[in-house]
């Protein structure tokens, strides 16, 4: 698809269209939710720059088309539009990261505390991806107080998260760089 024109001018005055057509502003939640899944992705694009791994590399590609799924859905008012089928996770999914965290666990030694973001930049970005995870997943339940959302969006970001903390886990033990541990320093 060739690109023509990058600006509207339509949202200058704060306004944007959500699927359909509707228009709403620009500090609604429905946009903050969304907007706040772009941003995963985004972060999640990082990563995958930072990754050797062809196998974690495609999954994360994978979940970043989710997410565009996701900011779809998010985007549809769906008591004025219907979704589109590009607004739906393909089947699945969600136990597939499943799946993923469960071969991880399995491969990684049993460490015992609270892990502080960092260890290789790769894992340290992975933790951004995770905490911006957890806000989008914030913004998402919020929205679904007010709004139809899937229950099957909600729990794919939710095991999201999930995921992301684990493979910053993998990634540290694969470099061979030990995790950084919470010291109580109340002590």
């Amino acid at each position: 698809m060739k690109i023509t024109t990058v600006y509207t001018r339509r949202g200058d005055k704060g306004m944007t269209d959500l699927v359909g057509g509707i228009r709403i502003s620009k500090t609604d939640s429905r946009l903050e939710a969304y907007g706040t899944v772009d941003e995963l992705s985004s972060h999640i694009g990082l990563l995958v720059t930072m990754l050797a791994d062809g196998a974690d590399r495609t999954l994360l590609i994978r979940i970043q088309n989710n997410l565009f799924n996701i900011g779809t859905h998010l985007a549809t008012d769906q008591s004025q539009t219907p979704l589109y089928a590009s607004a739906r996770l393909p089947e699945g999914d969600t136990a597939m990261l499943e799946q993923a965290i469960d071969e991880i666990l399995a491969m990684l030694p049993e460490v015992q505390g609270f892990v502080l973001p960092g260890g290789t930049a790769a894992a340290a970005q992975c933790h951004v991806c995770r905490t911006v995870c957890r806000r989008a997943e914030r913004r998402i339940l919020h929205l679904a107080e007010h709004a139809v959302v899937g229950d099957d969006i909600i729990q794919y970001v939710n095991r999201l998260s999930d995921y992301l903390f684990i493979l910053a886990k993998k990634i540290n033990f694969n470099m061979g760089h030990d995790e950084i541990m919470w010291q109580n320093t109340c002590r």
